[in-house]
């Protein structure tokens, strides 16, 4: 593509590169050039215009955006995503349904190589996404780009599902609360039913128990048609021995993990009953503020295992917004 300042009589048909104003009205950048606009052009005193002009080989802006799109999705239906019509050389990719995206960052990071004019831009990897939001959004920054290129984003796409979103595949939750004297109680439950009803989830129900291993085993082993079980201490979970994942052992389950290297969200822990997820809560759960609990939440909700070694590798970008209900315990105290 040729770029730059070219003669009135020789811009016909070339791709205006600024908005030009006439006493006619407002030239628009990025339109085809007829006779008429560049009379109009005349009309105002000037010579020339900055315009871009295709060489043989090139695909315009939109055409090059759609291919790009139709590339890292051949398939919206089955990504569950929904890809917006070419405009201005920008298509942006929309989630269909809630639920987590699922990207190929090597696939996306070399489509990234390729051309600078040529980009993918996305949300970050699991991200937890409600209907209608914007998952990734495709430009291509020049008013054409070489067809080479875009040739090559195609073939390094084919045969590889790049972008994905991962539907909410469980229904429902039940929560159950441990109480202690003068703990919080139930405080926090219409903040984790929001967090369900994000994901298109039901809070089934909310069974409220003292801070015992027995009591808190026996509610476990209680009857239940939810698909996940979420718990909720009183006094937080400070050792793999303490009282929520001994409960979850006593009760026939396994503890996967216990701690998490996300802040707020440390005193997380997940395991298994009987094939059944269990999620034991961090106590800034109660708030609605981002926390490591989200992450696993929303993977686990959409049929993402989460093991160990995932929750070990959410470190690096775990260090969270402080939340307003803690004096930002991370600054320590001043000395002196």
């Amino acid at each position: 593509m040729k770029f730059g300042p070219v003669p009135l009589d020789e811009a016909e048909g070339a791709i205006l590169a600024h908005s030009v104003g006439t006493a006619s009205g407002r030239l628009r950048k990025g339109q085809r050039l007829t006779a008429t606009q560049l009379d109009q052009m005349r009309a105002e005193g000037l010579a020339e215009v900055i315009c871009a002009r295709l060489d043989p080989g090139d695909v315009g802006e939109d055409e090059a955006a759609a291919r790009l799109a139709r590339a890292l999705v051949p398939d919206p239906a089955a990504a569950h995503l929904r890809l917006t019509d070419p405009f201005t050389g920008r298509v942006n990719l929309i989630a269909d349904v809630a639920g987590v995206v699922d990207l190929d960052v090597a696939a996306i990071t070399a489509l990234n190589r390729i051309d600078p004019m040529l980009t993918v831009a996305t949300v970050p990897q699991m991200q937890q996404m409600t209907s209608g939001g914007m998952v990734a959004t495709i430009k291509v920054i020049s008013y054409a780009v070489p067809g080479a290129a875009v040739a090559e984003a195609e073939a390094l796409l084919r045969d590889r599902t790049a972008l994905r979103l991962r539907p909410v595949c469980l229904q429902s939750a039940r929560l159950i609360v441990t109480t202690i004297p003068g703990g919080a109680g139930e405080k926090g439950v219409k903040a984790i039913a929001a967090r369900l009803e994000a994901l298109g989830m039901t809070l089934t129900d909310t069974v409220t128990v003292p801070h015992r291993e027995d009591d808190l085993s026996a509610a476990l082993t209680a009857a239940s048609d939810a698909d996940m079980t979420l718990i909720l201490t009183g006094s937080a979970t400070s050792d793999a021995q303490d009282v929520a994942p001994a409960a979850l052992r006593h009760a026939g389950g396994q503890v996967e993990r216990f701690g998490m290297p996300v802040d707020p969200g440390n005193l997380l822990f997940v395991g298994d009953l009987a094939g059944q997820p269990v999620i034991g809560l961090p106590g800034c759960a109660r708030s609605p503020a981002l926390n490591g609990a989200d992450w696993v939440l929303s993977r686990i909700a959409c049929g993402v295992p989460v093991t160990d070694s995932d929750i070990a590798g959410m470190g690096v970008g775990g260090l969270l917004k402080e939340i307003p209900t803690r004096p930002q315990p991370r600054a320590g105290r001043k000395s002196g």
